[in-house]
């Protein structure tokens, strides 16, 4: 289905488990914008990464884009509020990121939403997510990493101003870290995972989110 997915050894014998998330470090992004970063906030996560890409009923996609319709560079598969998640340790990420992010959010993340990158040549252009009440209100995007690592780009959104950053964030995710993306950023800030040459193994993110925001 995509490239071999080059593990770490470490990965290799251990068990999936969460981490604590008081050791996310945050980045202020300038009008309300910012994001929390994890390295490693999921060890094992290579087996996470194996389960997810047998067992997940993933989707191809196909979309209008201008005069014609294209193939979306990646597989898809949302869980909406009542489904199961495929791994209960997604259920435990779920309810943490829930839990330590209940007084800024004040409401839990309740849908996952999962994108399977499966070479460098799949990929999201820049965007938000702003369909719904993203696209007026401040909310939080929580994304876990699995595979080998992609570049989440994160840049201003055209025409903005008053961010405190003003050139464009790469983050190369993958290996069980995490990203939050909160405040005004799917607003004020657009992000994407750009296409990339080379030898690129595959890579899945998780990303969870409040009702009502896609």
């Amino acid at each position: 289905m995509g490239a071999d997915l080059q593990g770490s050894l470490f990965d290799a014998f251990a068990e999936p488990a969460l981490g604590a998330l008081g050791g996310v470090v945050r980045t202020d992004l300038g009008r309300g914008a910012w994001v929390d970063v994890l390295p490693g906030w999921l060890t094992g996560a290579d087996q996470v990464y194996e389960r997810l890409a047998r067992d997940v009923p993933w989707q191809a996609e196909r979309r209008q884009m201008y005069d014609r319709v294209v193939d979306v560079p990646r597989l898809l598969c949302f869980y909406g509020e009542n489904a199961d998640l495929p791994l209960p340790i997604l259920d435990q990420a779920r309810d943490a990121l829930s839990a330590y992010y209940a007084e800024e959010l004040g409401e839990p993340f309740r849908t996952a939403g999962l994108c399977f990158y499966r070479d460098g040549k799949d990929s999201v252009a820049w965007h938000g997510d702003r369909i719904g009440r993203g696209n007026h209100e401040d909310t939080m995007v929580a994304i876990l990493s699995v595979g080998e690592p992609r570049v989440l780009a994160l840049r201003p959104r055209p025409g903005a101003s008053g961010a405190e950053v003003s050139s464009t964030l790469r983050y190369p995710l993958g290996h069980g870290d995490l990203i939050v993306m909160g405040g005004s950023c799917q607003r004020t800030w657009e992000h994407a995972i750009p296409k990339a040459t080379g030898h690129i193994g595959p890579r899945i993110s998780i990303q969870f989110r409040p009702r009502g925001v896609r």
